[in-house]
């Protein structure tokens, strides 16, 4: 019984490629599961920094608030402390002549 080269390397070769096919299909499987998998985790991380940013947008808005008031206070206090400064040079500039 003689083993004909000719046909055995086709052979093997189809019986390689069917591996092959096989494996990537295995493969391509698992992939698709783990890319679904990634895709949850993101929605779910997308989900939380909405929410986060929520609460940065809450801080963002009253640190401006506080930051307005703040700076009406000490404008105020300024223009009082001008002023009280002005009347005093007016009065220095007056008895001096």
């Amino acid at each position: 019984m003689t083993i004909d080269l000719s046909t055995l390397l086709p052979t093997l070769l189809y019986i390689c490629l069917i591996v092959l096919v096989i494996v990537f299909v295995v493969i391509g499987i698992k992939l698709i599961k783990i890319l679904d998998k990634t895709d949850k985790v993101l929605d779910d991380v997308e989900r939380k920094i909405d929410q986060v940013d929520g609460v940065f947008e809450i801080i963002d808005r009253t640190t401006t608030y506080a930051t307005t008031i703040s700076d009406r206070i000490i404008d105020s206090i300024a223009g009082f402390i001008g002023n009280i400064f002005r009347k005093k040079r007016g009065r220095d500039e007056y008895e001096e002549k």
